[in-house]
């Protein structure tokens, strides 16, 4: 008996042996093969294998030192994978299904702007060029059932001196993907995804999908971001003429993205510390038309669109600054609203889901105190909504840019103030604009001793004209300006035309006016 064992264990001894010299010979020719396959699967990209190895015992594949280049931008390459595992599926055998088990050890992903025209100028889409045919070409044509990264890492980088957009520690486990255990279940196959975003911010995901579902992969589940950079996002705003700086986001959702219906619900989303400018030139008034009408189309197709649902239930926006700078003045100007707080609350894009409101405070300016409280109805025919703005006490001087640009003049002292309250339904707007100025001093000599004659001549006559509407025992007058009939566009969204009304009734009644309705008190 004992001899017998000796032959037994001699003998797979011997067969392992040669199992193992057989796999070292054909790891290059295997090599060479599983390169070629994966290249002839691929539209637009090429993949280099620097060595493979073959383990019988465990009938796996390690392919290690994998690259992928884009052919158009080869330089440098789009991802290097230093070892990309692949095995049998175990526990699929059970039910009587041969798949893979995939495991990419420390992938690293890098992209930049180059890569992301040339991908947005081709006509074939990413999803399409077969990556899935491709990785299924690593492992005998087996298909993938399990997929395992681990400790990831995805890089985007921009022109200028912006700092990357980085994702490290990505780790991601994704199970029945070939749906071996169940046939019926909508979505069967169960993800995790974690990691850390720009360097100090968090992202975790967890739900299930459907990977055969066609035409594409359907996916639900639960996600969760946390203390997340907003100061990374700088080279995308700026092609917007948005200028980010500071601030962190915040948020807890759910979201299903299937053939048939899509969905994404942000249970709560909070902004600290952010500071918003958007910037008006000449050079980009064109450009800016074009977007905006993007934007409206965009808005308009998914409004109440009913295999797209879109719900904020809480939106909060604390301690940030807005503001708005324009070039195209002589001159220039900025102004802002600072010590911003914004609450958002049940915005959907569904008719069905509401009423949403919006509440804000902050300083324009700087010291005005600003409120402004906005309900949006469910629209209907077209716009639906009622908006009340309050601005106290801002210190005119502040404005001076503004006068200068729109009223060409400037003063040196006193408070504006303006208090609006709109309600658009069905396209037709009705309200008023009031906006009061209070101990305005247009002319002093000792300011503007530098200025030309005919200069002080007209802000000398501004400031007489103050001083005749001026009330007598409140140092203040104010005018209301009535608006009232349809708004341009009667389709375009609820957010829009309110933005759009407060603007043309601050710069076209106030600020090219200034001169026919500015109060205060001459000096």
């Amino acid at each position: 008996m004992r001899k017998r064992w000796l032959w037994v264990a001699g003998t797979l001894g011997v067969l392992i042996a040669l199992a193992y010299a057989v796999a070292f010979l054909i790891d290059e020719p295997l090599r060479r093969y599983m390169e070629r396959e994966m290249n002839s699967r691929l539209a637009g990209y090429a993949v280099r294998i620097s060595d493979l190895d073959v383990h019988p015992l465990g009938f796996s594949v390690d392919l290690n030192g994998l690259t992928i280049v884009q052919m158009a931008k080869p330089d440098p390459p789009v991802a290097h994978l230093p070892k990309l595992g692949a095995s049998v599926h175990w526990r699929a055998l059970l039910h009587g299904r041969v798949v893979a088990d995939f495991k990419f050890h420390r992938p690293r992903v890098y992209i930049n702007l180059a890569h992301v025209r040339k991908e947005a100028a081709d006509e074939v889409l990413l999803a399409e060029r077969g990556w899935q045919k491709a990785l299924e070409a690593a492992y005998f044509d087996l298909k993938i059932n399990k997929l395992e990264v681990s400790d990831g890492d995805v890089t985007y980088v921009d022109e200028g001196q912006f700092k990357p957009l980085q994702i490290t520690r990505l780790n991601v486990l994704a199970e029945n993907i070939r749906n071996v255990r169940s046939k019926d279940r909508e979505y069967p196959s169960d993800i995790r995804v974690n990691g850390i975003v720009f360097g100090r911010g968090k992202v975790w995901f967890a739900g299930h999908a459907d990977f055969l579902a066609e035409p594409h992969a359907g996916t639900s589940g639960k996600f969760k971001l946390e203390q997340v950079e907003l100061d990374y996002f700088k080279p995308i705003a700026g092609r917007y003429n948005v200028s980010v700086k500071n601030g962190v986001l915040s948020a807890v959702g759910n979201f299903e993205y299937a053939p048939r219906i899509k969905t994404a619900q942000l249970e709560n989303v909070t902004v600290r510390g952010v500071q918003v400018e958007y910037v008006h030139t000449p050079r980009t008034a064109e450009a800016e038309k074009v977007v905006a009408t993007k934007v409206a189309q965009t808005a308009k197709k998914v409004s109440n669109h009913p295999e797209i649902q879109l719900r904020i239930d809480r939106l909060d926006v604390v301690v940030s600054e807005f503001a708005f700078v324009d070039k195209a003045s002589t001159p220039a100007y900025r102004i802002f609203l600072a010590n911003t707080d914004l609450s958002l609350t049940n915005l959907s894009n569904q008719g069905t889901e509401g009423v949403a409101e919006a509440k804000l405070r902050g300083k324009f300016m700087g010291t005005g105190e600003t409120l402004a409280n906005a309900t949006f109805r469910p629209e209907e025919k077209g716009a639906n909504f009622d908006l009340k703005l309050r601005v106290e006490n801002t210190d005119a001087v502040s404005l001076n840019d503004l006068l200068r640009a729109r009223g060409n003049f400037d003063v040196v002292a006193g408070q504006f103030s303006i208090f609006s309250e709109l309600s658009v339904k069905d396209g037709e707007v009705s309200g008023y604009v009031k906006p009061l100025f209070r101990n305005l001093s247009v002319y002093d000599a000792r300011q503007d001793r530098d200025k030309a004659i005919h200069r002080k001549i007209y802000e000398a006559l501004v400031g007489a004209l103050a001083a005749l509407l001026e009330n007598r025992s409140r140092d203040e007058v104010a005018t209301k300006v009535m608006v009232s009939g349809r708004v341009d566009d009667p389709r375009t969204s609820g957010w829009e035309i309110a933005a759009r009304l407060i603007q043309n009734a601050f710069f076209r009644e106030i600020s090219h006016g200034f001169d026919r309705i500015t109060p205060g008190k001459s000096r």
